[in-house]
This record gives structure tokens, sequence and C-alpha cells, in this order.
């Protein structure tokens, strides 16, 4: 198993139909009746997308998408609504909604919503693995390290960035090649990029 849906509605007929549906095309299901079952549930570390009822009893779909970002979990959303209007959709989609279905929901929407929504999970962990691995790599350079990452991705030459910092151009250049290995980039340009990734601010000192 290299994924995980979910599945929250209060209606136990819909959300058994939805289950099995999305059980016999292969996925891993699991399923709430509640938004405070779900909200107390401990998430699977995979990437996951979550089939949603917005007209749930005591907590509405978008009380679950706020809890979902103030708890720092990305989940691409699909809400399912028998009762949709317009300014629901546009709110929804608004509020970062992968999806939004109305019931009765025909199964080939609900499984490409779900296909379509994995695919976005699997790259956001991606992302936000590259992204962990990016910081790390960073917090390893040393202080005068660091100020030569700002100096080199400001485009600042060996001989500038050695008389920005009082050092000789071989000095410079030892610290210039360890900042290219620790961040394991191969080009300038590499590293230009990670540090965008990073908002690490260039420096223009001459």
């Amino acid at each position: 198993m290299n994924h995980i849906v979910y599945v929250i509605d209060d209606d136990d007929s819909v959300r058994r139909s939805m289950v099995r549906l999305l059980e016999s095309a292969g996925y891993a299901v699991v399923e709430f009746a509640s938004a405070e079952a779900f909200l107390t549930h401990s998430l699977s570390q995979l990437p996951g997308c979550l089939v949603l009822d917005m007209n749930l009893p005591m907590a509405d779909g978008f009380h679950v998408l706020d809890a979902l970002e103030k708890s720092g979990r990305q989940l691409p959303i699909i809400f399912i609504t028998g009762f949709a209007t317009i300014p629901m959709s546009v709110k929804a989609m608004k509020a970062g909604a992968h999806e939004f279905l109305a019931k009765p929901v025909a199964p080939e929407d609900l499984l490409s919503a779900v296909s379509e929504g994995l695919l976005k999970a699997k790259k956001n962990q991606l992302f936000a693995n590259e992204q962990s691995d990016l910081t790390l790599r960073h917090q390893r350079l040393t202080p005068r390290e660091r100020e030569v990452l700002g100096l080199a991705i400001g485009g600042l030459l060996n001989k500038q960035i050695a008389r920005a910092l009082g050092v000789s151009e071989i000095t410079a250049k030892v610290h210039k090649r360890r900042v290219m290995e620790k961040m394991q980039t191969r080009s300038l340009a590499d590293l230009v990029r990670a540090a965008e990734r990073l908002h690490i601010v260039k420096s223009q000192s001459r």
C-alpha cells in the first residue's frame, strides 16, 4: 500500500457505497461517519486524499478543511454534497478544494477525482521531502559558507567574494567548492535554484 483515501460521510449507505467502489478499484480506504472521528484519527504518512461530505452534522466541510490547515497537514479534498450551490462550490474551490462533486456522484467522476487527488498528494509529498533535504543541507553550512552562498547567488565572481570577505581568492574558491558540495549542486544555476526554494536572500556586496 502506497496511498490512502479517507472518506467522511454521515450517511452510512452512501459512505459504504463509496468505500466499496474505491476498494474495488484497488484503493486503501479508511472511513468515518463524522468530522470529529476523522480529526481525532492519527493520519498516515502515506500520500492521501480526502472524500468529504460538505453537510456534516456538528462540523461542516469547511471546518474540517480549516482544522487540517491549522495542523499543517495538506490533503487534496474532494467535496461532495447533495445541496450544491454555486456560491458554495466557489467558496470550496477558493478554500483549496481539489474537486467539488454533487450527489449522487457518478462512479467514474469519483474515481477520476480520487486518482487526480492522489497524484497531487504524491507530488506534494515529493516536493516536501526535497524541501526538507535542502533545509538539512543548508543547516550543515558553516556561518562563513552561508556568507559565501549569499554572495555567490548574487552573481559575484570568486575574486569579488574574496574581496567582500577579506580573504584570498584561493580561500574563497575553497569555501565556494564546499558550499557546492554540501548543497549537492553541480552548477551555480543549481545553487541559485536551491537558494530560491529556501528563500535565501542574495548579497550584492562588492
